[in-house]
């Protein structure tokens, strides 16, 4: 709900808008922090940011869009954003609807993008009825996205339990305590689970669970995208040919 704020004035005079001399007061507890009002719609509209850092050219680019990921993804690690190797993986389910969520990028080389979760969890099921997926990074303080399409295959065992065993305790341990995307009665059940794995695994190795591992993404498709004035944004697509090579095309925003 509202109610009418003590407006701030200078020299008898009304500083600030009209907006202003109103406070939005949450009367739960859900929101006893919030301090700043809801976006209207037209504030909602409003938002938007005209980029201008830089431009994109095909004299810019590597023959090979994986090359040129590792060095945008370099750039944007220098940037020291939080996680810059998050990118949203899309999937799709048995009735065709798309599904995305935020995982992190694992391994990058010549074979694709890797990451690495539980087998039995959504994202799991969707790819075992379809290969084809999709993945977004997107670098804010840069700018830049790079969109992704391709097929994904699981990682080799090998691969994946090279990975896990470079995983801290606790993390190898929520492997085994959650069953990703199952429904759980409360959180109790999830932190009991959690003590469980740890008491059983108190005086040994922690293995690789058989439900858990690496997926790989093999790009077809690798679009660069930077964000340009007057949304005139340039956009730069690798495909991927019969033989194997990478070709470039100018996209319009």
């Amino acid at each position: 709900m509202y109610t009418q704020a003590k407006p701030e004035s200078k020299n008898g005079n009304f500083v600030g808008t009209a907006e202003s001399a109103f406070l939005f007061v949450c009367p739960t507890p859900f929101c006893a922090n919030l301090t700043r009002m809801p976006l209207t719609p037209q504030a909602l509209a409003a938002l938007r940011q005209d980029y201008s850092q830089r431009g994109l050219d095909l004299s810019d680019m590597a023959p090979d869009p994986l090359v040129q990921f590792q060095q945008w993804l370099a750039e944007a690690h220098a940037q020291q954003l939080i996680e810059p190797n998050a990118m949203t993986l899309a999937t799709v389910d048995s009735t065709g609807q798309p599904w995305t969520r935020t995982v992190l990028l694992k391994i990058c080389d010549a074979r694709g993008f890797a990451f690495f979760t539980n087998y039995n969890g959504t994202k799991g099921a969707h790819l075992a009825g379809e290969s084809r997926a999709a993945i977004t990074f997107w670098w804010s303080a840069l700018e830049r996205q790079v969109n992704i399409t391709g097929r994904v295959t699981k990682a080799s065992r090998a691969e994946s339990e090279a990975y896990f065993s470079s995983r801290p305790i606790a993390s190898q341990l929520g492997a085994w305590a959650s069953p990703q995307s199952s429904t759980i009665p409360d959180r109790s059940t999830l932190e009991e689970a959690f003590i469980q794995a740890k008491e059983r695994f108190a005086n040994a190795p922690i293995p690789c669970p058989e439900h858990w591992g690496g997926y790989r993404l093999e790009p077809e498709t690798v679009e660069f995208w930077q964000g340009r004035r007057s949304r005139l944004h340039d956009r730069l697509r690798y495909v991927k040919g019969a033989d194997g090579g990478w070709s470039i095309t100018r996209l319009a925003p």
